[in-house]
């Protein structure tokens, strides 16, 4: 269990700990022996999507996401986090980020339920701080809504922080999606040419894409999106729903297909049915590193 009230007397008293911190900790790498890699994702409360399943605050309450999120970076296999400046920054002062790769969130501004979400603007991390930490890379959400202008705007934000997290030889990880608005909320469209259409979008942000990564979502035919990028990929878990089961054997079916490198799941894996992080993350883990690269 995190001592919370020590993170906030340090944070009150010490805010110069966390850079001293960050300079002497000891890094992870995105090459693993196997090349896979087995991330946790902890950006989601700093867009407020706070739920999982039928409870609306579940991510709320931050000893018990920090409990949850060092039980899955203990695990063997699991090779680091992805996660906001605020969240990072706890889990550097507990000494949980050592040996660990770190990927920070930069654009959190499209508040989910918002009627401003598709103007996701970076209010997260930039370039230049992912380098200043010492973090591996930067994860960018980018939502392209035919319908909304302001897609425009993130587009180029996008493109943008390509550039400059390769210029810094950083990781730039783009999630994409093809959006829209049914009933007034963003929905993403997770049919194979939706995300397909997507994958050729993101690829080609930015001034290179040598340092470029995609984060895609599961879909039926993850050959057909596979075979419309070079770009290494990792999937994401997505919103929790159906049995763990059934997820689990979706996500090994992905995981077999070519460039995809492995896994970045949230929720899916902190806030299991059964409570049971360990065991939850223990089976991604097996499913990631338990197959190589093709």
């Amino acid at each position: 269990m995190p001592d919370v009230e020590k993170l906030r007397e340090l944070r009150a008293t010490n805010p110069e700990a966390i850079a001293e911190k960050a300079a002497n900790r000891r890094q992870g790498s995105l090459h693993t022996p196997d090349g896979r890699l087995m991330l946790i994702a902890a950006d989601h409360p700093a867009r407020g999507a706070l739920a999982v399943r039928g409870d609306r605050t579940a991510m709320a309450d931050r000893r018990t996401l920090l409990t949850r999120l060092m039980t899955a970076l203990d695990r063997p296999g699991v090779d680091g986090v992805l996660g906001t400046a605020d969240v990072l920054e706890d889990l550097l002062l507990l000494g949980a980020l050592d040996g660990k790769v770190a990927i920070g969130s930069m654009n959190r501004g499209g508040l989910a339920g918002a009627v401003f979400e598709i103007d996701d603007r970076f209010t997260g991390y930039d370039a230049a701080a992912v380098a200043r930490m010492g973090f591996d890379g930067g994860k960018m959400l980018v939502r392209i809504d035919l319908e909304d202008p302001a897609t425009a705007r993130t587009l180029e934000s996008a493109a943008k922080a390509v550039d400059h997290l390769a210029a810094a030889g950083r990781m730039a990880m783009v999630e994409p999606f093809l959006s829209r608005r049914v009933d007034g909320r963003v929905s993403n469209d997770l049919s194979t040419e939706a995300v397909v259409r997507s994958v050729t979008i993101a690829s080609g942000l930015g001034g290179t894409s040598a340092y470029t990564w995609l984060k895609l979502p599961v879909v039926d035919d993850m050959e057909a999106v596979m075979a419309a990028t070079t770009l290494p990929t990792l999937l994401l878990g997505g919103d929790p729903s159906g049995s763990p089961d059934e997820t689990y054997e979706r996500w090994g079916r992905a995981l077999a297909a070519p460039g995809v490198r492995g896994l970045m799941v949230g929720r899916a894996l902190l806030y299991p049915p059964d409570g049971d992080v360990a065991a939850a993350v223990d089976t991604a883990v097996a499913l990631v590193h338990g197959q190589g690269v093709r």
